[in-house]
């Protein structure tokens, strides 16, 4: 804290004191606000007749956010969770005392209780004429004034409720994202999906390829992990005779901090019996598109950071070759093969550490990452990617090398991942031992092998298919975020320095 920031708060708290040998009340819990200021604008806002406004007797609750003292007249604005609204504070009309010993003593920042009318200033401003206040919360640190830079940046997000209260268009983004995620829900509930909660603390962690955060149980005295994805358990329910579930839920994986990436975040993930990928494909675009719909005022092109995105369907589907040949100009025969695809990452300055380690699925979705993943503005399913980097999937019918899986990008941001279960119980118990040979290797990311899902599956798991949708990234589009911190409400952040 600075030292004008602390003379503040020891003149703040001085008024406070000043205030309760007044006998006012610090921080009552009795006052109840009948009318929202929302609600006042949108009722009286056109009325002009300053005899029907003088009738109406209101009671509002809020913030102070602005302050302007006029002799024996204050104008003030305050703040609730709706708009804004300005109110008038007459000495007249309180009475001298509480005037000049409560009311002046005031700060920007300060929550109050206002009851009154309503009238129009000269200029036309629809106010509350205060004919009884109350002071609610006194606010002993004062609101920042200015949002720029860097550092301002940073502590928007470590001090989040201070961006919410001096940036209405901050609580305006997280409205928003609280409406995707209802129309998820709604889209799924309204076909037939039941909405489930499986553990967030894992004995195994698995359900991705991804490094787990490990904490500790005291009373099993054993390791638990904090979930990475929900999969092995929904399909689980899957074998138990649920058909269609989804969960919308909190994953952790112990990963970089980027744009795109917080350690903690938000997918929907959702199994169906009796369906496959191509099916899913259909599926993840009918819901986005309803989303996208509603949150857009029934508009299929969205706007992000400068970028017109149309989500018209359908969206092209390619494969990932079919992509590299597209996007990164490469040769039907450098795709083909690993000589090829070798000659394409020297071409593209790929570190030769990295494809002299990888087999020929990895290098492949290497190139893929490094060069295209980035150039798919518009919705685009990349389809049937390498069996070597998908060991939950199911292998193709037509070619045992693919998986029946599919990813989808928007602007440049993987938004989907989807694929036909492998329920097959030795297939996938190959799998596991793959990866454990992978960690065992040092691939700190490999799944460790699960031997009750093994299980699960040799009781029988129907065909199925399921797909994770990353809320975040879909929230960043449709509110046009550039950073995964915007749309969070608590990001992660990096210890500040305490120089």
């Amino acid at each position: 804290m600075s030292n004008e920031e602390n003379h503040l708060v020891i003149v703040r708290k001085e008024k406070l004191s000043a205030l309760t040998q007044a006998g006012v009340p610090s921080y009552p819990n009795d006052y109840r606000p009948k009318n929202t200021l929302a609600s006042l604008l949108s009722q009286f806002d056109a009325q002009q007749d300053s005899d029907v406004l003088a009738k109406i007797t209101v009671a509002v609750a809020g913030r102070i956010v602005l302050y302007r003292h006029f002799g024996k007249l204050i104008f003030a604005t305050l703040r609730d969770a709706s708009a804004d609204m300005q109110i008038a504070v007459q000495r007249d009309e309180v009475g001298v005392e509480l005037y000049t010993n409560v009311f002046r003593k005031l700060d920007v920042g300060d929550w109050i209780g206002a009851e009154g009318t309503l009238f129009r200033t000269k200029t036309g401003e629809l106010t509350v004429r205060v004919v009884r206040f109350q002071l609610l919360a006194k606010a002993l640190r004062p609101l920042p004034e200015k949002w720029h830079g860097l550092e301002d940046i940073e502590t928007r997000y470590r001090q989040r409720y201070l961006d919410l209260m001096v940036n209405p268009e901050v609580r305006t983004l997280f409205k928003t994202r609280s409406k995707i995620v209802s129309l998820i829900r709604g889209f799924m509930e309204s076909h037939d999906f039941l909405e489930v909660e499986t553990p967030m603390m894992h004995p195994i962690p698995g359900g991705a390829v991804a490094r787990p955060f490990v904490t500790h149980h005291n009373a099993l005295d054993r390791d638990l992990y904090l979930r990475i994805a929900p999969e092995l358990y929904l399909k689980r329910l899957i074998v138990g005779g649920f058909e269609k579930v989804f969960e919308i839920n909190r994953n952790f994986r112990n990963e970089g901090l980027s744009t795109r990436h917080n350690p903690e975040f938000t997918m929907m993930e959702f199994y169906q019996a009796f369906t496959d990928y191509q099916e899913l494909m259909e599926r993840v675009e009918q819901l986005i598109c309803h989303v996208v719909r509603a949150i857009n005022h029934d508009h299929l092109v969205v706007h992000h950071q400068d970028r017109p995105i149309d989500f018209t369907p359908p969206w092209p589907r390619l494969t990932l070759q079919e992509a590299l040949i597209r996007f990164a100009e490469a040769t039907p025969q450098e795709v083909a093969n690993r000589e090829g695809l070798l000659i394409l990452a020297d071409r593209h300055g790929l570190d030769p550490k990295i494809k002299n380690t990888l087999d020929d699925g990895a290098l492949l979705l290497e190139l893929f990452e490094s060069i295209v993943e980035e150039k798919l503005i518009q919705p685009t399913f990349i389809k049937d990617y390498p069996i070597s980097v998908s060991p939950l999937s199911r292998r193709s019918s037509q070619n045992p090398l693919v998986a029946d899986r599919f990813e989808l990008f928007i602007g440049g941001w993987e938004i989907a991942n989807a694929f036909s279960e492998l329920n097959d119980p030795q297939d996938q118990e190959e799998r596991f031992l793959a990866q454990v040979q992978a960690k065992d290797a040092g691939n700190l990311e490999a799944m460790h092998f699960d031997a009750d899902y093994i299980r699960a599956l040799e009781y029988g798991m129907p065909p199925t298919g399921g797909a994770g949708i990353g809320i975040d990234r879909l929230v960043m589009l449709l509110t046009n975020s550039a950073a995964i911190r915007d749309v969070i409400l608590f990001p992660q952040m990096r210890s500040k320095d305490p120089g």
